[in-house]
């Protein structure tokens, strides 16, 4: 994967920070063109992410910026935010190199926030963040993480999780998964933005590209249980993890009463060895009298005597949730979970062969 830009090189902040706002700003007006142009179709969008794990301290890789190494001087533990987590994909990526290592700060009233490392694999961008304060932060103080942009835009179809560990009073790391469902470029500038609760905002920009040596496994098997159809089109598969990108739709209405978007994956080897899964949002639109749901679900990495995986498709009936609804003016409005009226489905399973 290619690695970050020259540290040594002088930071352009205030032209990022005009670029970043300008990409947000015309995200903002492109996303309320598409609200006005679908004036007949009311979307929502659900952020079904896993709670990220808990992970341990960062320390640098060739370059550290003078911040992160002041607050690592004074810290016993040592790796990086990518490598001290629990999930087993990005250690590996940390540990073969595979991770895009900025070391980038970016300090606004006393907080210090630093982009320190990042992995683009598959349609899954993950960051890893270091943060110090002069004084102490509230446990949520930069609320629901980073909000983004590729290449200017926002991207129509996206979702994610942002977890942080809490190492002191005054500094915590935070990992930020962010998951795409539309088709992703294999390389572009990614535009970030973190607000904290007192109204500053942190401003970052980096070029991102998708880390090779991805197998893609088109799979295409489709099957229609109970009224609800679902594709599955492809299996991906690295160093990193295994993912699988599914489509269904169902003929129904109403978001709260679908089921397309619960809609998870039981995964076992040729032995009978489970695939844990990691993540995966789900974006929901409602098209006429049906709605759709389009994901990228994130697993484990599989090794090198996988030949064959039994997929088993499933829904997951939360005991608790709701939604964000998006009217043809741009207002949004909380919807009632009526979780205790959705009906489960037995999919059958299917195999897949890796080799």
């Amino acid at each position: 994967m290619k690695k970050s830009h020259d540290p040594l090189e002088k930071f352009p902040q205030e032209q990022v920070r005009s670029a970043i706002r300008s990409g947000i700003n015309q995200a903002k007006e492109q996303r309320d063109k598409q609200t006005r142009v679908a004036s007949k179709r009311r979307k929502r969008l659900y952020a079904l992410g896993s709670v990220a794990a808990a992970f341990a301290i960062l320390v640098g890789s060739s370059y550290v910026s003078p911040a992160l190494a002041s607050s690592l001087a004074q810290i016993p533990i040592i790796g990086s935010v990518f490598g001290n987590s629990d999930l087993i994909g990005l250690q590996q990526a940390q540990k073969k190199g595979l991770t895009n290592e900025i070391g980038e700060t970016q300090t606004v009233n006393g907080i210090s926030v630093t982009l320190a490392e990042l992995l683009y694999d598959q349609n899954n961008i993950t960051l890893g963040l270091f943060i110090e304060s002069d004084e102490e932060l509230d446990p949520f103080y930069f609320g629901a993480g980073m909000d983004f942009t590729i290449n200017g835009r926002n991207p129509a179809g996206a979702t994610g999780s942002y977890g942080e560990e809490i190492l002191s009073t005054t500094t915590r790391t935070a990992i930020q998964e962010i998951n795409v469902t539309d088709d992703m470029p294999e390389q572009f500038e990614l535009g970030l933005m973190l607000r904290g609760e007192k109204g500053e905002t942190w401003y970052f920009s980096t070029p991102v590209e998708k880390m090779t040596d991805i197998q893609t496994i088109p799979v295409q098997h489709t099957q229609t249980v109970d009224g609800v159809t679902l594709t599955v089109k492809e299996m991906s598969v690295s160093e990193t993890g295994l993912s699988i990108a599914y489509e269904s739709s169902e003929e129904e209405t109403d978001f709260d009463l679908s089921r397309g978007g619960n809609i998870e994956f039981l995964i076992e080897d040729q032995d009978g060895n489970e695939v844990a899964g990691r993540s995966g949002g789900v974006t929901g639109e409602r098209v006429k009298d049906s709605i759709v749901f389009k994901s990228n679900k994130q697993f484990d990495p599989i090794d090198s005597t996988v030949t064959e995986l039994t997929i088993t498709p499933y829904v997951v009936i939360p005991s608790a949730g709701g939604g964000v609804e998006i009217d043809e003016n741009g207002n949004e409005k909380e919807i009632e979970y009526k979780g205790d009226s959705i009906k489960p489905i037995e999919f059958s399973s299917f195999q897949v062969q890796i080799k």
